[in-house]
């Protein structure tokens, strides 16, 4: 009887969660959906670095050299996104991050390339579907970030000094990129090498950030320039 009474406990704890609006039979069908995340979640957890709390793992979804992986509490990986942690200071994420459907997390090119740096993900923080995070280049994005649909993060750019050899022989010059605490990134923004976002600023959807931005800042254009402060 007491460990029905625990279990119960706990269900009401994450029925309480949701919006009044919900249905018991929408929550349940929620619950069900997730439970295909979960098993998936059980089976990639075992090849990752570190993880301390649930894994969910969406259909078709790809998590690569997960040896470099350490993740905190409820990490969540949406339908076919790819994750690829084949770096030299690994892909770390936080607690309650979630990475969107489609998204691509890509360090190091799947065919052997040069490994890149790698990537930080703080607490409560996601990637929007579709996203684009090219961390050859360290990337590092703080806690209670919001990031929409389509975003893309360059942590590279590839030389072009010399018209006599191609651009491809030149290689690439690598660059830390940095979003501060408590940013919302709009969709189809494009953020370049070498950018800092400061705390709590808003970048406007399509934006090309190619400069750092101050804190509590709303930017937006191309290329993106202030608006306004939020202070």
């Amino acid at each position: 009887m007491s460990s029905e009474t625990g279990f119960f406990r706990r269900y009401k704890f994450i029925v309480d969660r949701f919006p009044a609006e919900w249905k018991n039979y929408d929550i349940l069908t929620t619950f069900y959906r997730l439970s295909f995340f979960y098993f998936r979640g059980i089976i990639q957890r075992l090849f990752f670095k570190r993880s301390s709390g649930w894994v969910l793992v969406g259909k078709g979804a790809s998590i690569r050299y997960a040896r470099h992986l350490s993740v905190g509490r409820d990490f969540i990986v949406e339908d076919y996104a790819e994750v690829n942690c084949m770096t030299y200071r690994g892909i770390v994420a936080g607690d309650r991050v979630t990475i969107g459907k489609h998204a691509i997390i890509r360090p190091t090119n799947i065919y052997g390339s040069a490994i890149g740096e790698g990537l930080k993900i703080g607490n409560n923080s996601s990637i929007g579907p579709y996203s684009y995070i090219g961390c050859s280049g360290f990337i590092e994005i703080g806690d209670n970030v919001m990031m929409s649909p389509r975003v893309s993060i360059y942590a590279e750019n590839h030389l072009f000094d010399h018209p006599e050899l191609s651009i491809k022989e030149q290689g690439v010059k690598r660059e830390f990129v940095k979003i501060e605490d408590d940013c919302w990134i709009a969709a189809n923004t494009i953020i370049l090498a070498g950018v800092t976002i400061g705390r709590g600023s808003v970048i406007a959807a399509g934006s090309v950030v190619t400069k750092d931005v101050p804190p509590y800042s709303v930017v937006g254009g191309v290329p993106a320039k202030v608006i306004k402060s939020r202070k």
